[in-house]
């Protein structure tokens, strides 16, 4: 329902100081997430990954971050988000330490699950933060639009930085950048933020606690497993088991006096709209970003520096527009946004399906940048939507609810769109006569180990190979293009009957005005 606006709390002007240091914590963690991307060709030349392995250290931050999120926001709401804040600081700067001298593709997964758990910390902490530093409704709008334009910041720093330090360095230098930027974070955060937490968090629930990671986990493992080698009996018992850890998670937080997250919330189809909306936006845009920058080193011969330069339109773009998406509800709707960038988003992604070897950079910038406008409104105002949703006190968990929907989505959109893009890279594969036979299972395994296979053999034979190798992947993009666009379409298909209703703005003296959005939602979910 539309309610009153509450009347403005007065905080100091160093909220955006504080807000600045927010914003750095979750730039660190989107440029950790893009600089991987490039990095991929460089480690797999280094440390050989299988394609398994390859996968399992693009994913397996995202699925420890999706297990633990709605812990750690419990845990923020608990023991205050500003000291969770810090630590995990502290634990992604030494785990990013671990991941950049990883001797083998073993122990740089372990690094990237170490880092899930520190980054698990930071997400709900700095959203929750920015719910509790700005509790004037307009005033918020502005600060998630700005602390979603330093995640997609990243997301352009990221490659270009990234991208710098490989052309000079080796593959490890990608995670180092992690290290001063969080000892910025701890240093800076300990002076500017203020603590918060729930002053009444009620009896710690260990079997809440254990429900919903083990839940997570197998449901997330399930997924996987299914996409890349089918099912089996094994898929269909973790998807049981996982389905029946969250059933029984829900089932406990209705019956508890102090619920973890309030399940109550997802009755609302305005609440489960912007949930919906943000997992099936960020599975449907992940897989493509992951592999983007492939294309243009390996396909199109660009440097890692020209790569993240190639990739700099989506990012920006992403970023102007989640600043504005306030001004733009404001002259429309909230659902008129949020359905509209998805939408917009979908159809450029689908757009690549015309995607070719010799698609000159223009047209690719320009899928790009449509890319980016509709995931930069989208995202800030569902965001917006899920942590206004409760109050304060709980914003810790609000938070994680919007994060682990995120976190879910980017790690099942790599793993499911890697999996549909490797499919079709091996059954589209035609290697040229004569192909060393024991190069066969290399160069069909991925683009990277391609590469690698087609340098080894050298002169025409090399040539052929990679030609073929490249012909092969592309066909895959395309197809990886196809699905991601028919995945946001729904979305937005979704998202239009779920946000329906009262409309989600109000015309005042004449023109139309973002109405309070903490009233979007009442804290008792009608």
């Amino acid at each position: 329902m539309i309610t009153a606006s509450r009347a403005p709390t007065r905080v100091g002007a160093g909220r955006w100081v504080a807000l600045a240091a927010l914003g750095l914590a979750t730039l660190v963690i989107a440029v950790d997430a893009t600089v991987l991307g490039l990095a991929v060709p460089h480690l797999t030349e280094e440390l050989g990954p299988s394609n398994t392995e390859l996968l399992w250290i693009g994913d397996i931050y995202s699925f420890v971050l999706a297990g633990l999120l709605v812990t750690m926001g419990t845990v923020g709401d608990r023991i205050g988000r500003k000291r969770l804040l810090l630590v995990g600081s502290t634990g992604f700067g030494l785990a990013s330490l671990l991941a950049a001298y990883a001797p083998m593709p073993a122990l740089l997964i372990a690094a990237r699950a170490l880092l899930g758990v520190a980054g698990a910390t930071l997400m709900p902490s700095t959203l929750s933060l920015i719910r509790n530093i700005f509790p004037d409704d307009r005033e918020r709008v502005v600060a998630v639009g700005l602390w979603g334009a330093m995640a997609t910041g990243g997301a352009a720093l990221g490659p270009l930085v990234g991208g710098a330090l490989l052309e000079r360095f080796w593959w490890g230098s990608v995670f180092l950048i992690n290290v001063p930027v969080m000892a910025v974070v701890v240093l800076v955060g300990a002076f500017v933020l203020p603590e918060s937490k729930d002053p009444n968090p009620g009896r710690w629930d260990m079997p809440s606690v254990g429900l919903s990671m083990v839940g997570m986990v197998a449901v997330v493992y399930a997924i996987k497993e299914t996409a890349h080698g089918g099912l089996s009996i094994g898929v269909l018992l973790a998807v049981m088991a996982g389905i029946a850890c969250l059933m029984g998670f829900a089932s406990r937080q209705l019956r508890l006096a102090r619920p973890m997250i309030d399940v109550r919330l997802f009755a609302n189809p305005r609440f489960s709209g912007a949930v919906l909306a943000n997992g099936l936006s960020i599975a449907g845009l992940a897989g493509i970003a992951f592999f983007m920058s492939q294309f243009f080193q390996i396909v199109q011969g660009s440097g890692p520096l020209g790569a993240g330069l190639r990739e700099l339109p989506l990012s920006i773009v992403a970023m102007i527009a989640g600043v504005l998406a306030g001004a733009a509800a404001a002259r429309t709707s909230v659902r008129a946004v949020v359905v509209g960038g998805t939408a917009w988003s979908g159809v450029a992604l689908a757009a690549i399906v015309g995607l070719r070897i010799d698609t000159p950079y223009p047209w690719i910038a320009l899928i790009l940048l449509v890319i980016g406008a509709g995931a930069g409104l989208a995202m800030t105002l569902t965001a917006n939507l899920v942590l206004s949703a409760v109050p304060k006190e709980k914003a810790g968990a609000a938070s994680a609810v919007s994060e682990t929907a995120y976190e879910l989505g980017a790690a099942l959109g790599i793993a499911v769109l890697g999996s549909v893009l490797a499919g079709t890279y091996r059954s589209s594969l035609e290697l040229p006569p004569g192909t060393p036979q024991d190069a066969v299972g290399a160069v069909s395994d991925s683009l990277a180990n391609a590469a690698r296979v087609a340098h080894q053999i050298g002169g025409e034979m090399g040539e052929a190979v990679l030609s073929a190798a490249r012909n092969a992947f592309v066909e895959g993009m395309q197809v990886t293009g196809l699905v991601s666009g028919v995945v946001l379409l729904i979305a937005a298909t979704a998202t239009h009957f779920l946000l329906g209703g009262r409309e989600n703005a109000r015309r005042i003296r004449g023109r139309r005005e973002l109405p309070p959005v903490g009233g979007l939602l009442a804290p008792d979910g009608r």
